[in-house]
């Protein structure tokens, strides 16, 4: 099924939905993986592909969810939807976030950072900042162990939701200092002690206006790469979500201010795309929206058990070709597979 991309004028719609959310909770929640997709399907298209599915897997529920598609039996259900003769193959992408690097990139991004980039070493912030987030996301546990790192996550994690006091934070961070861990994570953690009066000043700002943009959301980055990823080439991108409660009118003004400004450090990396529009439906009012939470879904369920290594070889190639590359993971191995490959259909 080849779809014509939906537009309104030189405005391209996309459907998008996500799997995966728990708002700022990235450690110790239910999901390890967020997924965020968009399908460039016009309204029949969509419907067909619904119909079609539900005629395959024929079980007599009112609502098709991904995990309908993931039950084994309907295995071949599932390579049809994501393999290249399928209905979205070259108009869909996904944006893949592993919640634990996404907490380990805020915690050098905010705190880490601020302070490395006072020290002028050379390098520039983002580049420097990657490398930081790298370095204590692949080394971390193994320097501190499992339960010292995982505090350490959770009340950052805390800190920034505004559920812990930058007291109770840094204690945890003095702990993993006195562990006396050598070499590049050793000279990070130490960065990080004397980050205090940044992480004070963020958290003041976080109290004064609790209606800013969430800091550790991952949909709202979601939403800005998708908005990247098919506005390349400066094309207008209107989008039609699902209902979310993190995409209040305030938040949805915010994301259109941010694309009226092209020198917003938000978006220090994005395309001359603009967001044009964004608009809230329920996704069983929508076949375009219901394909993309199918997609949503079963891409974090591959992936998830691909970080995990416990991948499905098979689904995780299908998967592949509709996988941002800027997809924020910092597992090399699963991201070998995951990642994709050159010549992309996305």
């Amino acid at each position: 099924m080849q779809a014509e991309p939906p537009s309104t004028g030189h405005i391209l719609e996309i459907a998008c939905d996500e799997s995966g959310s728990e708002g700022g909770k990235l450690i110790g929640g239910n999901t390890d993986v967020f997924a965020h997709a968009g399908v460039r399907l016009s309204a029949e298209s969509a419907a067909e592909c619904i119909r079609e599915t539900r005629d395959r897997i024929r079980s007599p529920a009112t609502e098709y969810k991904a995990n309908h598609l993931l039950r084994e039996k309907h295995r071949p259900v599932l390579e049809w939807l994501l393999g290249p003769s399928g209905p979205i193959y070259g108009n869909a992408h996904v944006h893949l976030i592993d919640k634990t690097f996404f907490a380990v990139g805020k915690v050098v991004d905010l705190l880490v950072g601020e302070v490395a980039h006072a020290a002028d070493t050379g390098l520039c912030r983002d580049r420097q900042a990657e490398a930081m987030a790298v370095t204590l996301y692949r080394e971390g546990q193994r320097a501190f162990g499992s339960e010292r790192w995982n505090a350490f996550l959770e009340s950052f994690n805390d800190l920034m939701r505004a559920k812990t006091s930058a007291d109770s934070f840094f204690r945890t961070v003095d702990a993993l200092s006195l562990a006396g861990a050598g070499g590049r994570v050793g000279e990070i953690m130490e960065l990080l002690r004397r980050a205090r009066p940044h992480a004070d000043s963020f958290r003041a700002r976080l109290l004064d206006d609790p209606k800013m943009i969430p800091t550790l959301d991952p949909l709202i980055p979601a939403i800005v790469q998708a908005v990247v990823h098919w506005g390349a080439g400066g094309i207008s991108v209107s989008i039609v979500h699902d209902e979310h409660n993190a995409l209040t009118e305030k938040r949805i003004a915010q994301l259109k201010e941010m694309f009226g400004a092209p020198h917003a450090t938000d978006l220090r990396h994005a395309s001359p795309g603009r967001l044009a529009g964004l608009r809230l439906v329920d996704s069983r009012s929508d076949p375009r929206v219901q394909v993309a939470d199918f997609l949503a879904g079963v891409a974090r369920k591959i992936a998830s058990d691909e970080l995990n290594d416990r991948g499905d070889a098979d689904l995780v190639a299908l998967l592949r070709p509709y996988v941002d590359p800027s997809s924020i993971w910092g597992d090399d191995r699963s991201w070998a597979l995951l990642g994709p490959s050159p010549g992309s259909q996305t």
